[in-house]
This record gives C-alpha cells, sequence and structure tokens, in this order.
C-alpha cells in the first residue's frame, strides 16, 4: 500500500451502530482519502434460486437494493458535510465475504474496513465466520474495527517475524512496517515494534540433535536464542527508523505475549501480517494467529505478501 487514495467501509444493514464507518471516515479525513460505503447483500427467498425466477422477484431485489442506497446517502451525507469525499454502493452478492472482496476489488479500493461483532459485556470481540474469510481472501489490507474511540495519539504495534518462521517472506514484515508507520503519519500516530520468541524451541531443538551434548546448560541454549532474535530484529526496527524504546522483543508465545504488549501500551491497532506456507498452497492465518486474534483489545490490521492473489471468483457474482 504505497499511498491511501481510496477506502472501502464495509456497512452492517442490520444494525444502528457503525463503528466501521466512523473509524473509515476518521481515517479519510487524516489521510485526504475517497471514502465509500458498501451494503453487500443477499436474500436467498428472493434470489430465484430455490424457484423459478419473475419480474417480481426482480421487482423485489431492484426495491430492496433501493433503500440499502438510501440509507447509504443517509450516512454519508453528514460526512459530506464534514468535507469528506464519499460515494454509495448497494450491491447483491453473496457471499459476504467474496462480495466484499470483489466489489473492493473493482473499486480500486487500497483499504477495507470492517467491523467486528462483539458482545455488549466484554471488551474483546468476536470475529465471525465472515471476518475469518475476509482475513484469508481479502487481497487489500484488511482493517477490523472494535466498538472503542481511538487515542488522540494512537498506538500502532507491528507484530513482525524476523526470524521468518512458519516460512513467512521477510518482505511481508517490511510491509508491516511499512503500512504502519504510513498510516501512522496520516493520523498522528506512535509506531512500536513487536516481536516475541519461545525458549523452549531452542532447547527442544538441542536436546534433539545428536551431535549437542544434552548436559549443556539450557541457559545457554536460551540466550544463544536471544541473541540471534535480538540482531535480526534490531537489524529491521533499525532499517525503518524504529526507536530502541518502541521496539519490544519478548521471550514467550506470540499469542500470549502479543496481548499483553497490547494491553500494556494501550495499543489501538496491532498489525500483523498473513502467514502463508508458499505462493503455491492457499493463504491461512495459522494457528498461533488465530488464538492470538480474538484476545487483542484492539482494532486489527492485515497485511498480505504482495505476491498474494485472492482465491475469490473475480467475475461470479449475482446481479441485482
Amino acid at each position: 500500500m504505497n499511498e491511501l487514495k481510496k477506502i472501502l467501509a464495509v456497512v452492517d444493514p442490520t444494525v444502528t451502530d457503525q463503528p466501521a464507518v466512523r473509524r473509515a471516515a476518521w481515517l479519510a479525513s487524516k489521510s485526504g482519502a475517497e471514502l465509500e460505503l458498501l451494503v453487500c447483500y443477499y436474500n436467498e427467498y428472493l434470489s430465484g434460486d430455490r424457484l423459478f425466477d419473475s419480474p417480481s422477484l426482480e421487482k423485489a431485489r431492484d426495491e430492496v437494493i433501493q433503500n440499502h442506497e438510501k440509507h447509504l446517502e443517509a450516512l454519508a451525507e453528514p460526512l459530506r458535510a464534514d468535507g469528506l469525499v464519499v460515494k454509495t454502493s448497494a450491491v447483491w452478492d453473496h457471499p459476504l465475504y467474496e462480495g466484499v472482496v470483489r466489489h473492493a476489488t473493482a473499486s480500486g479500493a487500497d483499504l477495507v474496513v470492517k467491523d467486528t461483532h462483539h458482545h455488549s459485556a466484554v471488551t474483546r470481540a468476536l470475529l465471525t465466520n465472515t471476518d475469518w474469510n475476509l482475513l484469508r481472501t481479502c487481497p487489500m489490507p484488511l482493517w477490523l474495527v472494535k466498538p472503542q474511540d481511538l487515542a488522540e495519539v494512537p498506538v500502532f504495534v507491528a507484530a513482525i517475524d524476523p526470524m521468518h518462521q512458519h516460512d513467512k517472506p521477510a518482505a511481508l514484515d517490511d510491509e508491516i512496517l511499512h503500512v504502519s508507520k504510513s498510516v501512522a503519519e496520516d493520523v498522528g500516530g506512535d509506531v512500536h515494534a513487536f516481536h516475541s520468541y519461545d525458549p523452549r524451541i531452542a532447547v527442544a531443538t538441542a536436546t534433539a540433535n545428536a551431535y549437542i551434548p544434552v548436559s549443556l546448560p539450557f541457559d545457554e541454549i536460551e540466550q544463544q536464542m536471544h541473541e540471534d532474535h535480538q540482531k535480526r530484529f534490531k537489524e529491521i526496527t533499525q532499517f525503518h527508523k524504529i526507536a530502541d524504546s518502541n521496539a519490544h522483543l519478548v521471550a514467550g508465545v506470540t499469542h500470549e505475549e502479543l496481548p499483553l504488549i497490547a494491553e500494556e501500551l494501550k495499543a489501538d491497532v496491532v498489525v500483523m501480517g498473513a502467514v502463508a506456507r508458499n505462493r503455491w498452497k492457499r493463504l491461512f492465518i495459522g494457528a498461533t494467529a488465530e488464538r492470538t486474534l480474538e484476545d487483542l483489545p484492539c482494532d486489527l490490521l492485515i497485511i498480505k505478501p504482495d505476491w498474494f492473489r485472492t482465491p475469490v471468483d473475480l467475475d461470479n457474482h449475482e446481479a441485482a
């Protein structure tokens, strides 16, 4: 994402509160980007799939889409009054995540913003199937919004993996930090870098290798692992001009340590990369990240590798 020119906000027509619209409008006002509000809707009883299609069903579909367009225009009017350039689109497509990906791609969006469903009794949101599928298939950066306000100086935590565990490409770390710094610059935010490593891996690896004496002190093994990770972590943070005070190298497992550091830093947004085994296999989020995401107390921005191509069929959609 070289420059933020167009933001696509996914609107949930079933609720009155629209955290994603607020976040996207805030970001558009700070960056000067154009904002588009999207409703992607489908109703199997009006689709004509169950029975033969008919003019009456087609008329009903048209009326539903027109009503959504009116709703979107009502949301857009006060934003335009604040000086934003806002477009609205209501489309008939399903499943929802595929419709969003198709429209985002066709419209040239640089960023997709969507809210996450949540229980009012807790601060942490619960990701839906649509959220998980967007995480896996949305080709542009995806910002999942939690229902809370950001700080006046937002804190971005870029979670990187400089040792390239899980076969994650090194270029993705650069992109995570580049996007974090770019967005933070637009909104007057602060960027921190985070990386964790599990010392138990080093101990297990050492004891599994016959050529390493079993009697080798575990603390020496752990110290060597720390130094290796620290060297690589410092190389990338210094390259991206992240202050040492904002660089956090932690011994522990990511799904436990990342939510803790997010709490400690009062993070507003955690920026993570989607993990991929290789460019021929399906992109996936990974078990560790999946255990991490729903425990984060803040927004989440997911970045894809530059080679990623969405598995969604961009030409197959339901027309209204």
